[in-house]
C-alpha cells in the first residue's frame, strides 16, 4: 500500500448558491425582491471539511461524485485548488451535481437542498478506499443526507478500526427531523462526536447539553458541542472545557462548524491536550466566517499555529 493519507472522507459534493443582504424572506405571489449580494460556493459538510484539513497540511483524499455539469467543474476545481486528493472522485454522465441554497442572515441561514450526487456515494467507494490505503483518521459528515451509506456505516467504522485508524463524525442535521438511522448503534467507534447543540438534543432526546452529554458519554469517547456564536465545548470523561468564539467580523457562518471539525482534529492527530483541540477548532470555525461561503475564510498551517 504506497497511498498514505492523514485523513479519509465521503464527501457530499455540492455547490451552495449564498444569498443575503436586503429583504431576503420570498414571497409567493409573483413578488420579485432585491437583495444585497450573493455567491457561488463549493458546499456540503465533508467537502468543506476537507479542504479546511488539506489547507492545514494535513494529506486529505475525498471520495466522491459528480455531475458531468457546470456544478461539478467547480466543485473539482475548488477542491483541487484547496489541495485535497481527487483520486477517488468520479464523475457520472446523466447525474446532476447537488445545489443547496442558502438564504443567510449574520447569524442564521434557512438552506433548500437538491441532493444530486450528494447521496451517490456508496459503501462499496468507501471500503475499497480504506482496504487499499493506509490512513491515519476517518472523518463521517453529512450522516442524514448520505442514505445510501447510513445502513452500512457500521461496517465502514469497524473496517476503519480494523485498519487502525481514528474516526470523528458530524451528523449534521436530519431533514426529517428523526434523528435515528443508527447513530447511536456506531457511537460506540467514534473517537470525536461533532454535533452541535440542536443536533445533540435531537440525537439524544433531551432538553439540554449536560442531561444529553451524560446520556452520551459510555458510548463515545469525545464530544465537542458547537454553539455557533457561543462557541464550542468539549467533554472526555471527566474533562470539559468551554471556550467562546473569536471576537470577529461575521460575513456569515456557512461552514463554520465543518471548519471548526477540521482544526479539531488537526489538534487531535498533532497529539494536541482537549483543551488545545477545543482552540484550534474555535479558531478554524470563527477564522472562516470572516468571508462568505464555507471556504474562502479558511486559514493556513502557519496562521493556526501562530495563533494558537
Amino acid at each position: 500500500m504506497t497511498n498514505k493519507y492523514d485523513i479519509v472522507t465521503a464527501m457530499d459534493l455540492c455547490v451552495d448558491f449564498l444569498v443575503w443582504g436586503g429583504d431576503i424572506i420570498p414571497e409567493f405571489g409573483q413578488k420579485e425582491k432585491i437583495i444585497g449580494d450573493y455567491l457561488l460556493e463549493l458546499g456540503g459538510s465533508s467537502s468543506i471539511f476537507a479542504c479546511q484539513c488539506a489547507k492545514l497540511n494535513l494529506k486529505t483524499a475525498g471520495i466522491g461524485v459528480l455531475g458531468e455539469d457546470f456544478f461539478g467543474e467547480i466543485v473539482l476545481d475548488k477542491l483541487r485548488k484547496a489541495g485535497v486528493i481527487v483520486d477517488y472522485v468520479r464523475v457520472e454522465k446523466g447525474k446532476k451535481t447537488g445545489v443547496g441554497v442558502a438564504i443567510c442572515k449574520e447569524n442564521d441561514r434557512a438552506i433548500l437542498t437538491y441532493p444530486g450526487t450528494i447521496d451517490e456515494v456508496r459503501a462499496g467507494d468507501v471500503l475499497q478506499v480504506l482496504n487499499n490505503v493506509n490512513a491515519r483518521h476517518l472523518h463521517i459528515g453529512s450522516y442524514y443526507l448520505t442514505q445510501r451509506l447510513q445502513p452500512h456505516y457500521k461496517e465502514i467504522v469497524k473496517k476503519a478500526k480494523e485498519k487502525g485508524m481514528t474516526i470523528s463524525l458530524d451528523t449534521n442535521w436530519d431533514p426529517a427531523e428523526q434523528w435515528e438511522g443508527g447513530v447511536l448503534d456506531i457511537l460506540p467507534y467514534i473517537d470525536i462526536f461533532f454535533p452541535n447543540e440542536n443536533e445533540l438534543l435531537g440525537i439524544t432526546k433531551k432538553n439540554n447539553i449536560r442531561a444529553a452529554v451524560e446520556f452520551l458519554q459510555d458510548k463515545t469517547k469525545i464530544i465537542a458541542v458547537k454553539k455557533g456564536r457561543d462557541g464550542a465545548e468539549v467533554y472526555k470523561g471527566k474533562e470539559h472545557y468551554e471556550m467562546p468564539g473569536l471576537n470577529v467580523e461575521v460575513a456569515d457562518t456557512v461552514g463554520a462548524g465543518d471548519n471548526f471539525d477540521a482544526g479539531f482534529v488537526f489538534g487531535f492527530l498533532h497529539g494536541y491536550d482537549l483543551k488545545t483541540c477545543l482552540k484550534a477548532g474555535i479558531i478554524c470555525g470563527s477564522s472562516s466566517t470572516q468571508k462568505s461561503g464555507g471556504i474562502a475564510g479558511q486559514i493556513s498551517y502557519e496562521k493556526l499555529k501562530e495563533m494558537i
